[in-house]
């Protein structure tokens, strides 16, 4: 089958919608499709579209069944299409109508889903690979990673801002990569990297340094204010490194209503709080390492492709 991913995220981003697209694109080609990937259709001959994003791909979705009412189309449902623009977007919600299914990365997504297009949503977790020759932890000091692009929605320098209410015998370090198409954002990053020692900005870095900042963290904390279902935290967990997250459904969803390590979007105080007890509360640290390692399963590549699988053989059925 031609499989066609639109992704209106740039190809040189390491992080995002654009690193869930590459890896679909790997997974799928061994299952003997061909795969594309671009930011926009332009009329590509395809037999399936996948369409990241209901209000940036609308177009898409939208023209493609103009020009080929026979074939099937899933649209992806991201964190700010759910939680942000759906709500704002008509042509989002044509978009929607008008795809073979929603798809969704956690599943309280599926609460905020119009109840007449329901029956098109289907749940796929994002996986990860295990990374491979895992750095050591730094025994020298307690290492904190934040990862994802730097966009006001994830709340980026929370966990910097929280770092600074630490005591001061505390060996905690933030260490945050990620890019930013808002040069304010960056300024920031850079400004807060001066002023605050526990503190570094690594910028945008390749993606195998991503993942070995992640596996050589103690912990990742995840600060956003609007998630689908972050890729970052699958990464985590199938690298048994705990997280601290903001209690948003995006969040919660993966990692569950009765998660301990949870604060309030915005709650600089709650996050240092919570920060300072899993650097020195080796049982609380233990509990978080615990029910994140017992999630890990669901997020194995293995789980991932056979729901796809599933997928493409239900919407190849699908007749217009």
């Amino acid at each position: 089958m031609r499989i066609q991913i639109i992704c209106p995220a740039s190809p040189m981003t390491v992080y995002g919608n654009r690193v869930t697209a590459v890896r679909w694109s790997k997974m799928l080609r061994p299952m003997g499709h061909s795969v594309d990937i671009s930011q926009h259709y332009g009329g590509t001959i395809s037999d399936l579209m996948v369409a990241m994003h209901a209000a940036r791909s609308a177009d898409a979705i939208l023209q493609f069944r103009k020009r080929h009412p026979e074939k099937p189309s899933v649209l992806v449902l991201t964190g700010t299409d759910i939680y942000r623009d759906v709500a704002r977007s008509a042509k989002a919600r044509e978009a929607m109508q008008t795809a073979d299914r929603l798809l969704i990365f956690q599943p309280l997504a599926k609460q905020v889903v119009p109840e007449e297009l329901k029956r098109k949503v289907r749940l796929i977790y994002q996986s990860a690979e295990q990374t491979a020759d895992a750095p050591p932890l730094d025994r020298n000091a307690f290492v904190i990673s934040v990862v994802g692009h730097v966009h006001e929605v994830k709340d980026p320098l929370r966990a910097a801002m929280a770092s600074r209410k630490l005591p001061k015998e505390s060996r905690i370090r933030i260490v945050q990569a990620g890019d930013a198409d808002d040069g304010n954002l960056i300024q920031r990053a850079r400004a807060e990297a001066l002023k605050n020692p526990r503190y570094r900005y690594l910028g945008s870095i390749p993606r195998w340094k991503v993942r070995n900042l992640i596996a050589g963290s103690h912990l990742l904390v995840l600060s956003s204010r609007i998630e689908g279902g972050a890729n970052v935290l699958s990464e985590a967990i199938v690298d048994y490194v705990p997280v601290l997250a903001s209690r948003i459904p995006g969040n919660v969803g993966i990692l569950g209503e009765d998660y301990p390590g949870y604060f309030d979007p915005g709650d600089t105080d709650r996050l240092t709080e919570l920060m300072y007890r899993t650097e020195t509360d080796e049982d609380f640290y233990q509990e978080l390492k615990t029910r994140c390692a017992l999630l890990a399963r669901q997020f194995r590549p293995e789980a991932e492709r056979r729901a796809w699988e599933k997928l493409i053989k239900e919407v190849s059925r699908i007749k217009h």
